[in-house]
C-alpha cells in the first residue's frame, strides 16, 4: 500500500478507538482526565494525517483517483464517529448535555452520504471528483467545531468548569450550525461544478 495511502487508513482505524476512550468515562465513570489526555491527542495525530496522505501523495507522485476517493470517505468517518461522541458528556449526571444536537448530525449525515453517492456515479462514469476549496473549509470548520466542544468537555472531566459554562457551550453550538451552513454551500459547489458533466 502506497503512504499516503497509509496516512488515510490510520483515520479510519483511529476513529473506533476514539470512540472506546471518549466513552470509557461515561460508561464507567472512571478514568475522566486520562480519556482526554490520550483522546485528543490521538484526534489531533488523526486530523494531520489529512495533511499528511496529501503532502505524501504529491511529493511521490501517488495522486490517484482511488486516493482522491478514499480520502474523502476517511475523513467523512473520522468527522462523523467524533461528531456522534460529541451528543454526549461525561457530565451528564451533573446535568450537562451533549454538544451537538441531533437535528444537526442528520442533516449533516444526509449531505455526507448524498456527497459520497455523488462521488459513486462519478466514479462510474471514470470521474474522480477531488476536494474543492468548499469542501476543505468545511472540514476546517468540522475540526474547530469539534476541539471547541472537546475542550468544553476536557472542562468537565478535569472538573474545572467556569460559571459562565453555559455561554460556552452556546458558541459551539453556533459553530456547528456554521458546519452545517458550509457542508451544504459546499454541496451545492459540487453539484453545480460537476453537475453538467454527470449528465453527459
Amino acid at each position: 500500500m502506497k503512504l499516503s495511502n497509509k496516512f488515510t487508513l490510520s483515520r479510519i482505524i483511529f476513529a473506533p478507538i476514539f470512540v472506546f476512550i471518549y466513552f470509557i468515562p461515561i460508561w464507567t465513570g472512571k478514568f475522566a482526565s486520562l480519556s482526554m489526555f490520550i483522546g485528543i491527542p490521538l484526534l489531533i495525530f488523526a486530523e494531520i494525517t489529512d495533511y499528511l496522505d496529501g503532502h505524501y501523495a504529491r511529493k511521490k507522485n501517488e495522486v490517484s483517483d482511488f486516493g482522491k476517493l478514499f480520502d474523502p470517505f476517511a475523513d467523512v468517518m473520522l468527522h462523523l464517529t467524533t461528531f456522534v461522541c460529541l451528543m454526549f458528556t461525561a457530565g451528564q449526571d451533573l446535568g450537562y448535555t451533549g454538544y451537538l444536537p441531533i437535528i444537526i448530525l442528520l442533516f449533516i449525515l444526509y449531505r455526507e452520504m448524498s456527497q459520497n453517492f455523488l462521488r459513486m456515479i462519478a466514479a462510474k462514469k471514470g470521474i474522480a471528483i477531488g476536494a474543492r476549496k468548499g469542501g476543505k473549509f468545511k472540514t476546517v470548520m468540522y475540526v474547530v467545531a469539534e476541539f471547541y466542544a472537546l475542550f468544553l468537555e476536557a472542562l468537565i472531566r478535569l472538573n474545572i468548569v467556569p460559571e459562565f459554562f453555559e455561554t460556552l457551550k452556546i458558541v459551539s453550538l453556533i459553530l456547528f450550525i456554521i458546519c452545517l451552513i458550509c457542508s451544504y454551500a459546499s454541496f451545492i459547489d459540487y453539484l453545480v461544478h460537476f453537475g453538467k458533466t454527470l449528465k453527459d
